[in-house]
Parts: structure tokens; C-alpha cells; sequence
């Protein structure tokens, strides 16, 4: 079949190459979202008496071949096509004849490829959020198990004050619950919906846009059709954001763990499966997947840079630089998911040494608590501190257990709070899993239970 925007003349083959790119290879992902778009716009066309009912159903059907065709990764999609678009109505217009060229009727690429994203970016955020939140859920069973178990807490790698283990573990999870926050907003950016906006102008037909868009089960329409294509890139940069916050965190957890684990300090260990080796030194086992979890926050933070800079200075209406912003997209949701499992994973299969924690707390952690003390009995805290600082050999008789009982404010080591953040992360959960229900309730009615968006 020829391009969609085909007018009857050869394009130069350096350049089709070169905006064709690895499109076709990325948007084999995107076959089952972008075949659900359709069918939504088949039903809109029927609704505006454009096309039969019956001529939506045979399209639906159709479509929904093509969908388990794409689940399964049989669709194929070749350079000469393109994109998924193509390829799609290319197989209608082959099974269907003339009706196959009816579907693009009212309808863009763009508004067919926001459509596309929105569904597979939306079904990728809650997979995502799915994750993170079984990584939380580790962190804080492992605060529970470690609510006493003492430790130095650090500033600038130095040795500070008396905490927990368990404040440390908890403190990660409550960062990773606001990443998610985070994620949720961009989550219900990209729960709303574009079909009907064409090629950003809206078309001359009485398309019924919030229709297809509750058909799709999109919390929203998007209203302005202009702004809908000028979100192109923007929104998916949202999603890239809070993905590299949630990447930024896992990568000082996994900084942490890494000192944590070293043989000088011995406060945790990580289990031989996690590790690999040296091919040179027999003795070595290295923390390579924590220190993966570094670099790979660089990663997906590159992605937004790459989105951010292709954006920044375009004009509004469609254009072609938008294309490049789609693999970003991509790969930070399929890379950050399997980040917080690798995370999720590592922070199970912990070992904590209580003891060699404890060992770690040198009679100078307790300068500060001693510096009070003497502030409760009636000396200025300036003095105090000073007077400290000078006398810095007489602090061994100070206790762990006492430090711990002093602090009990609101979320200190001696009232750490967990309850509250695991309700915090609760609440975002049951706010998440109650929209992808009833997402995924319209796209049942629309598609029947056999087709699924597995984006990850």
C-alpha cells in the first residue's frame, strides 16, 4: 500500500531512510493501542453517520485481529511502511477492500499517534506504579523489621547522629511514594482524550470527540484541538520527569547500599545471585545491579533532556521533530519499570548486620545530644556547643537506648511514623487501581477481554 500521504511521485530514497529512522521498529509496541484508537474511531464515524454500523462492526473485528496479531508480535511492520498507521490500514484495505481506506476518514496521523501514545503511555505508567509501589512495600517491611536497630546517621559522608536502620529503609520508601505523586499527575495528562483533533485544527465533520474518548476510557477530553498537538512531546517529557525522579531516589538508595556493603563498614551484604564478579580477581563480588541503578537514572534523565531540547523552541501545530520524542518515551518507561524490580528485588534479599551497625556508633555521635542536655540545664546552646566540642573525650557514657527515647517527635527516629507513609502510598493505590479499573472496563466493552495493553 502507498503512504498514507502519498501524491503519486518517488521520494528520494536517502531521505525516506531518513525519516522513516527505527519508526517502524518502535511503533511495533504501540500496534495494540494504536488498533484500539481505531476502533473507537470506526464507532465515532458510525455515530456521525459517516459510515454503516455494520461497516464499524466489520472494521472492529478486523482491528481486533490485528490486535491479537500485535499482542503477540506477529503484525509486521516494514520500513517501507513506515509506521504502525500504515501497515494497519494497509492490512484493513487488503481484508476489507474499499472500506479499509474509510478508517482514516476525519482522522491524522497525529491525532492517531497522540491517541496511540496516550493509551500504551497510560497502561505503562500503572505498570510502573504497580512496581514501585511493591519496592515500598520492601522498604518499609524491612523499616518495620529494623524500627531499633541502631546505626550512625551521616552529613557529608561523616559520621552525625544516632538513627535507625529502619529510618534510613522507610525514608526511601516515603521519596519513592512522592515520585509517584508525581507520576499520578503525569498519569491523568495523559489520561485524556485527542481523537477528533486531527492535524491540530479539528475537520469539517460532526465527530463526536468526548465519545471516542469515553469509548477509550480516558478520565477526560482534552478540549482545545490546537492545544492537544501542542502537548505533543510536552506531555510525554511530564512522564519522563517524574520517571527520572523516581530513578534519581533509587539511585541514593543504591549509592547508600553500595557504602553500606563495603567491606570497611560491613553494615549489610548482598546476596552472591545479586552480584557478579571479577574476570581477573577471584575474590571480587561486585554490586553491579546497584550500581546500574546509577548510571541508569543518567539514562532516563538523558531521555528527558533529549525531549526537553527537541521541543523547546517549536512553533504550535504538528511537526515532524515530534517523531524523535517517541523513542524516548519508550525506553525511559520500559527502563525505569525494570529499574524499581531490580530495586525491589535487591532490597528483599538484604542481609542487615545489627551488630556491626551498633559497632559504628563512635562516642562522637552523641556530641549533639550531650550539647542539649546541657541546654536543658540552663546553658546557652552556643555555649554548650563549645563547650562540647573542646571535651569531645568525654562523651563515651552516652546510650543508643537513650538517644532513641528523646527523639519521638513527629517522624524521628524514636517515632519513625511508618504507618503513616505506608497509608500515604495506600491512598495513591487505591486512587491508581480505581481508574485503571474503570479504563479498562470501556476498553472491554470496546475490544471484548481478549485484548490487552501490555505495554511493558
Amino acid at each position: 500500500m502507498a503512504k498514507l500521504w502519498d501524491k503519486g511521485y518517488a521520494l528520494d530514497s536517502l531521505i525516506e531512510a531518513f525519516t522513516v529512522g527505527n519508526d517502524y521498529e518502535l511503533d511495533r509496541s504501540l500496534v495494540v493501542a494504536d488498533c484500539l484508537g481505531s476502533m473507537a474511531h470506526a464507532r465515532g464515524l458510525a455515530r456521525a453517520g459517516i459510515i454503516t454500523s455494520e461497516d464499524a462492526d466489520a472494521l472492529v473485528d478486523e482491528l481486533l485481529i490485528i490486535a491479537r496479531k500485535g499482542e503477540a508480535g506477529e503484525f509486521e511492520i516494514r520500513p517501507q511502511d513506515e509506521d504502525a498507521h500504515t501497515a494497519i490500514e494497509a492490512e484493513l484495505t487488503e481484508r476489507l477492500g474499499d472500506l479499509g481506506k474509510r478508517i482514516h476518514t476525519g482522522r491524522s496521523r497525529n491525532d492517531q499517534i497522540i491517541t496511540a501514545l496516550r493509551i500504551y503511555g497510560r497502561s505503562a505508567i500503572w505498570q510502573v506504579i504497580d512496581a514501585t509501589a511493591e519496592t515500598c512495600d520492601a522498604l518499609f517491611t524491612l523499616a518495620e523489621t529494623h524500627a531499633q536497630t541502631a546505626m550512625p546517621g551521616r552529613t557529608h559522608l561523616q559520621i552525625a547522629m544516632p538513627t535507625t536502620f529502619g529510618l534510613w529503609a522507610a525514608s526511601i520508601a516515603e521519596a519513592l511514594t512522592d515520585d509517584l505523586e508525581l507520576l499520578s499527575t503525569a498519569r491523568r495528562l495523559c489520561d485524556r482524550g485527542a481523537l477528533g483533533s486531527a492535524a491540530s485544527y479539528g475537520v469539517p465533520l460532526p465527530l463526536d470527540r468526548a465519545y471516542t474518548s469515553d469509548l477509550l476510557g480516558f478520565e477526560r477530553l482534552q478540549n482545545n484541538v490546537l492545544a492537544v498537538n501542542n502537548t505533543r512531546g510536552r506531555l510525554e517529557l511530564s512522564v519522563l520527569t517524574a520517571l527520572e525522579s523516581i530513578m534519581l531516589t533509587l539511585s541514593k538508595m543504591a549509592t547508600d547500599l553500595i557504602l553500606f556493603s563495603l567491606p570497611e563498614l560491613g553494615y549489610v551484604s548482598l546476596p552472591e545471585a545479586l552480584c557478579s564478579g571479577s574476570s581477573i580477581m577471584p575474590q571480587k563480588r561486585n554490586p553491579d545491579g546497584l550500581e546500574l541503578l546509577r548510571s541508569r537514572s543518567g539514562v532516563v534523565g538523558g531521555y528527558a533532556s533529549t525531549v526537553r531540547n527537541i521541543v523547546r523552541s517549536l512553533p504550535s501545530g504538528y511537526n515532524r521533530d515530534f517523531q524523535d520524542t517517541k523513542e524516548p518515551f519508550l525506553r525511559g518507561l520500559a527502563l525505569t519499570a525494570l529499574a524499581v524490580r531490580v530495586a525491589g528485588r535487591t532490597v528483599a534479599a538484604l542481609e542487615v548486620h545489627p551488630e556491626k551497625l551498633k559497632d559504628a556508633l563512635v562516642p562522637e555521635v552523641y556530641a549533639t545530644d550531650v550539647a542539649l542536655d546541657r541546654v536543658q540545664g540552663g546553658e546557652s546552646f552556643r555555649d554548650a556547643y563549645r563547650y562540647v566540642g573542646t571535651h569531645l573525650d568525654d562523651l563515651g557514657a552516652y546510650r543508643f537506648e537513650t538517644a532513641l527515647e528523646r527523639r519521638t517527635g513527629i517522624g524521628m527516629p524514636g517515632a519513625p511514623g511508618f504507618d503513616s507513609g505506608r497509608d500515604a502510598l495506600g491512598r495513591l493505590l487505591e486512587l491508581e487501581r480505581g481508574r485503571q479499573h474503570q479504563a479498562n472496563a470501556a476498553l472491554s466493552a470496546l475490544a471484548g477481554d481478549e485484548v490487552r495493553v501490555s505495554a511493558l
